[in-house]
C-alpha cells in the first residue's frame, strides 16, 4: 500500500535528517507570500519523524501570527486551540493510534480554522496536481469540506519531504488539491487562487 511505502521510507531518517530538514522546511515556508501577510495559520505539530512544523510554529508566533493548532476528537473531527509556544502543549495519547501534541488551552470549536488565512497540511505526499496523499484517517477531509462549506479560502499549503513530491495519488471525487506544497529544497505551487 502506498501510505506504507511513504512511512517507511520517514521512518528509515536519522533525527538529524528530521531537524536539518525541518530548518529547511521553516526556512522556505516564511518566504511564501502567503504566509507574510497572514494574520491566522492554521498549523499542527509535527510527530516522530513527519516533516518538522516547531520552527515553523515558533516563527509564526514571533511575527504575531495567531497560530491554531487542532486537537482531535474521537470521531477523528478536530477541534482547535491557540499556540503560544512549546509550554502551551500537551501529548495526548488517542486510543490505539499515535499520541498528538496539541494546545491545552481554550477549545475554539471545529469551526475556528474557518477564520485561517492559511491552512498547514500535513501529509504523506503530494503529486503533480495538487492532490494530497494523507494518513488515511479523514480528519483534514473534514477540515476542507468544512472550509467549502464556510466559504473560507484560505491558501492550502503542504509540508513534505523532496521525495514525497510524486507524479500521481490515488483521489476521490470529495479530494481537494492543495495551492502549494513546501519541502526542505523549495516551494511548487499547483494553481492560482492562493
Amino acid at each position: 500500500m502506498l501510505r506504507r511505502e511513504f512511512l517507511a521510507v520517514r521512518n528509515r531518517l536519522t533525527a538529524d535528517d528530521v531537524r536539518e530538514a525541518a530548518e529547511a522546511l521553516a526556512g522556505r515556508a516564511l518566504g511564501l507570500p502567503e504566509l507574510a501577510r497572514a494574520r491566522t495559520v492554521a498549523g499542527y505539530v509535527s510527530v516522530g519523524s513527519e516533516p518538522g512544523t516547531l520552527a515553523l510554529l515558533d516563527a509564526l508566533c514571533a511575527r504575531g501570527v495567531r497560530v491554531l493548532l487542532p486537537a482531535l476528537l474521537p470521531d477523528n473531527d478536530l477541534d482547535w486551540g491557540a499556540y503560544t509556544g512549546e509550554g502551551s502543549l500537551a501529548r495526548v495519547q488517542h486510543g490505539g493510534k499515535m499520541a498528538l501534541f496539541e494546545p491545552t488551552g481554550e477549545r475554539l470549536g471545529p469551526d475556528a480554522v474557518a477564520g485561517a488565512d492559511v491552512v498547514l497540511l500535513p501529509g504523506l505526499a503530494v503529486d503533480a496536481r495538487g492532490m494530497r496523499l494523507g494518513r488515511g484517517g479523514g480528519s483534514y477531509d473534514r477540515v476542507l469540506a468544512r472550509l467549502e462549506g464556510a466559504g473560507a479560502h484560505p491558501a492550502l499549503v503542504v509540508l513534505l519531504y523532496d521525495s514525497e513530491v510524486v507524479e500521481r495519488v490515488p483521489s476521490e471525487a470529495h479530494d481537494r488539491p492543495v495551492h502549494a506544497v513546501v519541502t526542505p529544497s523549495g516551494v511548487r505551487r499547483f494553481h492560482s487562487g492562493a
